[in-house]
């Protein structure tokens, strides 16, 4: 692919990206020195600092809802649902509670996760955690990285 095709689909990217629209985005590599493929989620800037988006991506062949929640350059990702009842976290697609404390809540049943692991520290499913999805931040976009 030439500098310019990546550049215009990344513009498109960051164009079309939207955090609380589900769009999954057929932008795969594969890096042919380790035969890890990696898709592209979402343009980094589309997600605010301290903020989350929701997409969705092919994990382990089934399309899941992804939360992606960033810290400066960082992005940590889990899969979209409480372990307390196998629902979605969100109130509205893409649209996520956030506490005082700086946790993620389940908006149906108040399940607090801590945003370093994951970890359900309060609520029905306290010493649980979300499933952690791998992700790598690169060239301005969010990657989900598979083998």
């Amino acid at each position: 692919m030439t500098q310019s095709g990546h550049d215009d689909r990344a513009r498109s990217i960051e164009r079309d990206s939207r955090p609380s629209v589900r769009t999954p985005l057929n932008n795969e590599t594969v890096d042919t020195s380790s035969q890890i493929r990696r898709t592209a989620l979402i343009a980094l800037d589309s997600i605010a600092d301290g903020g989350f988006a929701e997409t969705e991506a092919a994990i382990d062949g089934d399309a899941e809802s992804v939360i992606l929640y960033r810290q400066g350059h960082e992005v940590r990702a889990w899969l979209n649902i409480c372990p307390h009842a196998g629902r979605r976290l969100d109130w509205a697609p893409g649209q996520f509670l956030k506490s005082r404390e700086g946790l993620l809540v389940c908006a149906a049943h108040g399940a607090s996760f801590e945003l370093a692991q994951g970890e359900c520290v309060g609520g029905p499913c306290r010493g649980e955690a979300l499933r952690a999805v791998a992700v790598e931040v690169r060239d301005g976009q969010v990657w989900l990285a598979s083998a």
